[in-house]
């Protein structure tokens, strides 16, 4: 008799801790996501040395800090812009380990980055060998 209520002492305690298991990773949890946008749209995205896309765009991330942040756009001058990127309250110690492990729902961290890119001015063709012969001869000079 002893033998079996041991054995289902043992199962309900294992089926227990599974529960619990399972109720623990499907708790809490901060999705963190940045967007990006540019004026015009359409400008090639590379974050941190990593092409992400064209604006707009959304990335998700798992640190915050400074971001390297590169938009190119052909007619429009190649931004590239450190933008940090801010931890909200609930994400400093020690408050992040309860909005990262314990809350019974997702926390959605959101970022939002507009940036104006600028047209690049075109130079006439005649313009640039003037100044390509301009460079060459004044090497030749050693200036």
């Amino acid at each position: 008799m002893t033998f079996k209520n041991d054995q289902s002492r043992l199962i309900r305690l294992v089926t227990g801790s599974c529960i619990a298991a399972i109720s623990l990773n499907l708790c809490g949890c901060v999705h963190r996501r940045m967007t990006i946008h540019s004026s015009p749209p359409g400008a090639q995205v590379w974050i941190d040395g990593e092409k992400s896309g064209y604006t707009p765009t959304s990335v998700d991330f798992t640190y915050y800090g400074t971001r390297e942040i590169k938009l190119m756009k052909d007619g429009y001058k190649t931004m590239t812009v450190l933008q940090k990127v801010t931890t909200p309250w609930y994400q400093l110690v020690p408050l992040d380990a309860i909005s990262d492990n314990l809350l019974p729902f997702q926390v959605t961290n959101r970022h939002k980055f507009t940036y104006q890119l600028e047209k690049s001015l075109l130079v006439s063709e005649s313009k640039l060998r003037e100044r390509a012969d301009q460079f060459r001869t004044n090497a030749q000079l050693g200036r």
